[in-house]
């Protein structure tokens, strides 16, 4: 990490005028963190990694200001917004200043169907905006009552609701994005269709984002329901059918085989002894259509309507990635895998997976769109033993048709299905960063062209 001079530090402070700034180091070394330690191969990299400070903007002008400051001293900079993250995406690798966005909350418009928002703007604050009008975000992830949009478009890849929708790289799923370069003359850039691409899942170093312009789904009377069944393998065939149900509206069907309910907290009275649980949510007018299609093959243990509610723990706090965290509060020896199943195969390599790792990778399964096929998106929980292992399990799956999407890495490329940045991202990154001071560190294919 490098850490900026009292000199050099100083004079950008003095660039930034007004702008609010925090250089308590106890403030900024906790702002400079996300969850990060679901991975101890992440852990052990990033832990103490820290801005040298922490600026706030309080509109796009002062992200303008921030930016070109840092590019006339040739300082780093981190976008954070909720710190949700479990890559280290918002974690400062060299330095520099931490950009908080939070305050960049607010909404432009909102037409049928449209939502143009700041980047610092809350999922759940979006949502509570929107449900008047009839509609809500199509996908969110299980962070959704403390993440922002700007953070998930950024560093996101789907959620609940992918299940209907796929996931952002999907076209449509992002309309448009602001982003500002990081310029001694920094400019503001509208980046509309497939060119929103460009900043969708690039941990911040393409571009300061400022605004999204994202599509809505109609806001259904979600129920949350919890399935028990005697085997995992029943759980996930009934979750495959019900998602290949077009007629039954869903946003959530996650398979999580025991003894992973056990870990649940308040969730357990819903969960028996031994059984594995289909998570679900489901339309209210889809319920009796659900239930149908289940019949005598589980058992409904809860039905009630999503609650998100202060206090209250909505049932997608237990699925995608919540499902880890809910084992690492009573079991830190454990992480995770983020898997992605062949739609073609999808059932045989899910008892293949189950055959061959046993009790070492206990499944969990979210129904998803992906090119317009179903399939799964696969978060197993690891009973870690060390780094070469876990590179073991990984190949595993690779071998056998299950991509990996590596979660126990920092960077755009090796945590990518694809091991590779898009093209178009890392163009973009030269056009808009020519300095290389974007989250420097975490686009490896990306080489400075000039000093």
């Amino acid at each position: 990490m490098n850490e900026l001079s009292s000199d050099t530090l100083a004079r950008l402070i003095d660039d930034l005028g007004d702008v609010p700034v925090v250089t308590d180091p106890k403030v900024v070394r906790r702002r400079s963190r996300d969850f990060f330690w679901y991975s101890p191969v992440l852990n052990e990299r990033s832990n103490g990694m820290s801005a040298d400070l922490v600026a706030s903007p309080r509109d796009e002008a002062d992200v303008v200001r921030v930016a070109a400051a840092c590019a006339r001293h040739r300082i780093p900079i981190t976008v954070r917004a909720g710190g949700t993250g479990n890559y280290g995406q918002a974690v400062p690798l060299r330095g520099g200043v931490l950009l908080d966005v939070l305050a960049l909350d607010s909404t432009k418009w909102v037409k049928p169907g449209l939502i143009r928002v700041g980047a610092g703007a809350k999922l759940n604050t979006i949502d509570a905006e929107l449900q008047p009008h009839g509609w809500e975000l199509r996908m969110h992830p299980s962070t959704k009552r403390t993440a922002t949009i700007g953070g998930f478009v950024a560093g996101g890849s789907g959620g609940v609701g992918s299940v209907i929708h796929g996931g952002l790289r999907e076209p449509g799923n992002i309309l448009a994005a602001r982003v500002v370069t990081v310029e001694e003359e920094p400019r503001v850039i509208e980046l509309r269709g497939d060119a929103a691409q460009k900043i969708n899942r690039a941990y911040g170093t393409t571009g300061i984002i400022t605004e999204l312009e994202m599509p809505l789904a109609p806001a259904w009377r979600w129920i949350d329901v919890v399935v028990a069944f005697d085997d995992f393998v029943d759980a996930a065939a009934f979750g495959y059918e019900a998602a290949l149900a077009d007629g039954i509206v869903k946003k959530l069907l996650s398979p999580i085989t025991a003894p992973l309910p056990s870990y649940f907290g308040a969730l357990k009275p819903y969960c028996p002894d031994g059984k594995s649980i289909l998570i679900a949510m489901i339309a209210e007018p889809s319920l009796e259509s659900f239930k149908s299609l289940l019949a005598s093959r589980g058992t409904i243990t809860l039905e009630t309507p999503t609650d998100e509610s202060p206090g209250q723990v909505p049932l997608y706090e237990y699925t995608w990635n919540h499902t880890t965290l809910q084992v690492l509060k009573t079991d830190r020896s454990v992480t995770y895998l983020q898997c992605l199943y062949p739609h073609d195969r999808l059932m045989e390599k899910v008892v293949e997976m189950r055959k061959l790792f046993r009790d070492e990778v206990l499944q969990h399964l979210e129904f998803i769109r992906f090119g317009g096929r179903v399939t799964c998106s696969g978060l197993p929980v690891v009973r870690y033993t060390n780094a070469d292992r876990l590179n073991e399990i990984i190949s595993l799956h690779e071998a056998r048709g299950v991509h990996i999407a590596n979660p126990h890495v920092f960077t755009v490329e090796d945590g990518s299905r694809y091991k590779r940045a898009d093209a178009d991202q890392l163009g973009f990154k030269h056009e808009v960063d020519p300095y290389g001071l974007l989250n420097p560190g975490k686009m490896r294919s990306f080489v400075l062209e000039r000093p």
